[in-house]
């Protein structure tokens, strides 16, 4: 009994080693194509600019962190596959098999280091990924409001400088020397009036690095002379010649400026389970009194409406004991209400005016509470699924492994060709799912709660089956079976 436990021991850490090699290397494949896509979509604002190595380090680190509640149960499902695969496709499975040793204890390891991962994967969507958002959403959002580097081109007006529009003809090979060159000041914010106008000119930086200074040579400036009272029929203006001028201009415009991470704290994304409790009563009681106050006001409304209807019934019967039914024949059929039956037909028109007025106000009204209050109800539905993802994750990362651990076992296929095919394949399953779900319950045609699970309730039976079916060795998907089995129907049916 010690000889055999003492086998399993080490059958169970020579499986671990198997299995924790696959899985490194899997979770920083899928961590570093979701940072490749990442930077192919904000590749426009963050190339050109002149970030910081530092500052470009810190962002796509902090992004990686993000992506890990999206590449951990892939990388759990994939080195599952892979590592069970492997010992299928060498036999090693089926020797374990033959000494008496089930693929649910093969399993068990296994099964172990992916439910400690689960805990940290809920720890680490808890504790670590509010603070990675914060950084990350701050951080993107400083590179991306991050003015270009200083870059005029040949022959285009440039006007990424603050109050100048710069236009060269043509640039020497280092970018220095710069020739025939127009320069339109609008530091006034009078439009172009100050045109200058060069042959060459140079820029260069001033030591402090906090001013360029573009020393232009033989050339004019022209500056329109708006302040003269005759400007708009003399159009006079100014023109002074010059061997040798000095333009500055300020490079603090080009700083990178930190936005304050207090903005987006209060973000859904950025709260961990206390706090989005917190928050999701503080919207719900928000929400709650301001429906309260609209009902409020929607009864005062149509109580203003109905007293002012009673005053008017009573001055229309003063009216008609003094006039008697000389109005009547001025009235024409359409208005003949009660209300209106003692007016005339420009007084019923004024009348049914202002009450089509007073109408379509309350219907607009009306609408922009309505939207106003939809947009609070989906801020509140959003925080309920973050909560419910905080927990997703975790279960993500078994259903994978009961899904990756079994399937492996079955197919008998190592490498990274039918694995990383498969995982794929199960993986968008379960991702569009997710979001389909997630967006179907924001919308309100689905509660929060199911539209968080629905991707794990969906895929829960199918690991159920896997595992039943590898436990009892059931040849589901072996390639060889399906091939005898085709074979076997073919020989019949010429028989």
């Amino acid at each position: 009994m010690q000889f055999i436990w003492s086998e399993l021991k080490k059958l169970n850490i020579y499986i671990i080693k198997q299995y924790i090699g696959t899985f490194i290397f899997t979770f920083v494949i899928a961590v570093f194509i979701l940072l490749m896509n990442f930077l192919w979509t904000w590749v426009d604002e963050l190339i050109g600019k002149g970030v910081e190595f530092s500052v470009m380090f810190k962002l796509l680190f902090y992004t990686s962190v993000t992506f890990v509640p999206m590449a951990l149960p892939l990388a759990i499902l994939l080195s599952s596959l892979m590592c069970f695969g492997n010992l299928g496709e060498y036999y090693e499975l089926v020797a374990m098999k033959a000494s008496g040793i089930s693929t649910w204890k093969v399993m068990r390891p296994l099964l172990y280091f992916s439910m400690t991962m689960s805990l940290l994967g809920f720890f680490f969507s808890n504790d670590v990924m509010p603070v990675a958002n914060l950084k990350m959403q701050s951080t993107l959002y400083d590179v991306t409001h991050k003015k270009m580097t200083l870059e005029i081109p040949e022959g285009v007006f440039y006007r990424g400088l603050d109050k100048f529009v710069i236009k060269v003809a043509k640039k020497s090979k280092d970018d220095n020397w710069m020739y025939d060159i127009m320069i339109y000041d609008h530091s006034d914010d009078r439009g172009n009036v100050k045109v200058t106008v060069a042959d060459s000119g140079y820029l260069a930086m001033t030591p402090s690095q906090r001013d360029m200074i573009f020393t232009l040579y033989d050339g004019y400036n022209y500056s329109e002379m708006v302040e003269d009272k005759d400007y708009r029929t003399r159009r006079p203006f100014q023109k002074m010649s010059f061997k040798r001028q000095l333009v500055t201009f300020d490079m603090s415009q080009f700083d990178m400026k930190h936005m304050n991470e207090d903005a987006f704290k209060k973000h859904q994304t950025m709260l961990n389970i206390k706090q989005l409790n917190v928050a999701i009563d503080s919207l719900n009681v928000a929400y709650d009194e301001k429906v309260d106050r609209n009902n409020d006001a929607l009864i005062n409304r149509f109580q203003y409406l109905n007293l002012n209807k009673e005053s008017f019934a009573k001055a229309d019967s003063k009216l008609k004991k003094k006039q008697g039914d000389a109005l009547a024949k001025d009235t024409i059929e359409v208005f003949n209400w009660p209300l209106l039956s003692n007016l005339s037909e420009k007084e019923q028109q004024h009348v049914l005016g202002i009450a089509a007025t007073s109408t379509t106000n309350l219907k607009e009204n009306i609408s922009i509470t309505n939207n106003n209050m939809k947009r609070d109800r989906v801020n509140i539905k959003k925080h309920e699924q973050v909560l419910n993802q905080k927990f997703t994750l975790s279960v993500a990362c078994l259903l994978f492994f009961f899904i990756g651990a079994p399937l492996g076992a079955i197919i008998r296929k190592g490498g990274l060709g039918m694995p990383v095919v498969t995982s794929v394949v199960f993986f968008v399953i379960y991702y569009v799912i997710t979001i389909i779900g997630e967006r179907v319950a924001v919308n309100g045609d689905m509660s929060v709660f199911l539209g968080a699970w629905i991707s794990s309730i969906v895929l829960f039976p199918v690991g159920i089956f896997l595992t039943f079916k590898a436990t009892t060795d059931a040849a589901l998907l072996d390639a060889e079976s399906w091939k005898k089995l085709f074979t076997r129907r073919k020989k019949n049916q010429t028989i």
